[in-house]
């Protein structure tokens, strides 16, 4: 639909993913600490998301933290804990202007239990929120999400609550973490690099690719207007002719 705001005439994907790549290398670039790499990584996802808002996307996903970030160095993961504890309050105080719905996918049992309180209590400020729903995807692996959905249907299996035969795709995706949300039309992955890193392996089996050389903290809504013009060239066929 097209929108004034912004001038785009565009059909809007209904779900974009992020890959938000290169926060750190930004702010070694410009002789900064990386974490304040981060920290502009995360502001400017705040911009970014009020941007896709007005622009009419109904769902985003940002690649936060995922499970194999735990391995970067104590100094990085325990200031990115506390940036995710920042924001968190930060998020609550935009949500008194915005229309945004907070969410998140994967595996928070590993962070502590003050960062949890308070990711339980962004999603439960924002869940009336009917405007764009951005889901923040922390502690968050595909191949985790995979393991852990199998896991649950063993576990109705064992209890006798379903055969193994009755398992069905669409069963499978309702016991991922994404189970409420319609899988992503287009993941962006920026800073260059061209690969998945784990991220939504089962959700993406039919999503268009945008690789930007830019460094996330860079990436504007120009960029995403770009990427969505790209993504409406192609021609999606979903495995047919």
């Amino acid at each position: 639909m097209p929108d004034k705001s912004t001038g785009t005439t565009e059909t809007i994907p209904t779900h974009i993913a992020f890959i938000m790549d290169g926060n750190g290398r930004w702010g070694t670039r410009k002789r900064l600490p990386r974490l304040a790499g981060h920290r502009a990584g995360v502001q400017n996802l705040r911009r970014l998301a009020e941007d896709a808002d007005k622009l009419g996307l109904r769902f985003m996903t940002a690649y936060a933290f995922s499970t194999e970030n735990w391995t970067r160095p104590e100094e990085e993961v325990s200031g990115l804990m506390e940036l995710f504890r920042e924001y968190c309050g930060q998020f609550i105080n935009d949500s008194r202007k915005n229309n945004i719905r907070i969410a998140f996918i994967g595996d928070t049992a590993r962070f502590d239990a003050d960062l949890r309180r308070r990711i339980d209590q962004l999603a439960d400020v924002t869940k009336a929120k009917t405007g764009l729903t951005l889901i923040l995807a922390l502690n968050y692996g595909g191949r985790d999400d995979i393991v852990r959905a199998a896991r649950r249907l063993c576990e109705d299996a064992a209890k006798g609550r379903l055969s193994p035969g009755e398992v069905t795709e669409a069963m499978f995706s309702g016991s991922l973490d994404t189970a409420r949300f319609p899988d992503p039309d287009l993941i962006i992955r920026t800073a260059g690099e061209m690969r998945l890193s784990n991220f939504l392996l089962w959700q993406s089996a039919y999503a268009e690719f945008y690789f930007s050389d830019k460094y996330f903290p860079d990436f504007r809504i120009a960029d995403l207007i770009e990427a969505i013009d790209r993504f409406n060239r192609r021609d999606r066929r979903f495995g047919g002719i």
